[in-house]
């Protein structure tokens, strides 16, 4: 008897990987944790049914989240993570040794712990002397911030639910004053192709426009996914995303990626004709 994890990408359209053996399944004060071994995607790690990565394509998200801010910002110094329990994100920013303070706020420790377990590899860095763990809800830990950050890179779930709240117009207002006057605000805006998750992103979007002088919208292939095709906000106070990005200066930092390179930061920018006109609708 084989079996299966599926996820509903849409509510016509399901994602399933063939699983060898359910590693870990608890529901914590917040959600439901699961966790698969699989034949073609490694570990899987799943909150409330739906997959937040795998062993085998987290690279991808991980990497463009990260090394896309980092290479249009001169001098981040100090850099918050919002969600990114699994310790993806944290684990690309301690490659830059320019980076002196990196807090992380989840809300759930169980996810970090699960993390810790059966993701070691993304959790290695956690325990980095650069790296300091909150378990807040994000909203009320902005609250009292002011001016704290260079970076902020908002990891979170899809904006369904409880985390809802994370993209909101106040959510991204106290962003913006959590920043610094040159700051970046780096966040998942999901997949546009299906109905219910375009929504969304016109939602996201529009907001971000609202609340800073410069929005952009950056893609990656991420397989699992909804229909492979995932989008990034970049959004600061100062630096655009094309015009100020030094290619020379972030390869002179020897960093060897998986995913990134600066002729794809160039192209991720670049968006098919049915997303522009998406995005300019509500900009």
């Amino acid at each position: 008897m084989e079996l299966w994890f599926s996820e509903f990408h849409a509510p016509d359209v399901k994602h399933s990987i063939r699983v060898n053996r359910h590693l870990y399944s608890k529901k914590s004060s917040y959600q439901q944790i699961d966790v698969f071994d699989t034949p073609e995607f490694g570990r899987v790690l799943a909150l409330d049914g739906n997959v937040l990565l795998t062993e085998r394509d987290e690279f991808i998200y991980d990497e463009m989240i990260t090394h896309v801010p980092m290479s249009v910002h001169p001098d981040i110094r100090d850099v918050l993570v919002i969600g990114a329990g699994d310790g993806g994100v944290v684990r690309e920013l301690t490659r830059y040794e320019g980076i002196s303070k990196i807090d992380l706020v989840e809300m759930d420790p169980e996810v970090i712990e699960v993390c810790r377990v059966y993701l070691p590899e993304n959790a290695r860095e956690l325990d980095n002397e650069r790296v300091h763990i909150y378990y807040d809800n994000a909203l009320r830990f902005l609250r009292r911030c002011h001016a704290n950050y260079d970076l902020i890179i908002v990891d979170t779930t899809d904006p369904f639910g409880p985390l809802e709240g994370y993209f909101t117009r106040e959510f991204y207002g106290i962003c913006y004053n959590a920043l610094r006057d040159d700051g970046i605000m780096v966040n998942q805006q999901g997949s546009p192709f299906y109905k219910h998750d375009a929504d969304a992103l016109r939602r996201s979007h529009h907001r971000i426009v609202s609340t800073f002088p410069i929005s952009r919208v950056y893609q990656a292939h991420i397989p699992t996914y909804a229909a492979g095709y995932w989008l990034f906000g970049f959004a600061s106070k100062k630096y655009h995303p094309i015009d100020d990005f030094k290619a020379q200066r972030w390869e002179e930092l020897g960093l060897a990626t998986n995913y990134y390179t600066t002729r794809l930061h160039i192209g991720s920018f670049y968006l098919p004709a049915f997303l522009e006109r998406m995005l300019k609708e509500v900009e």
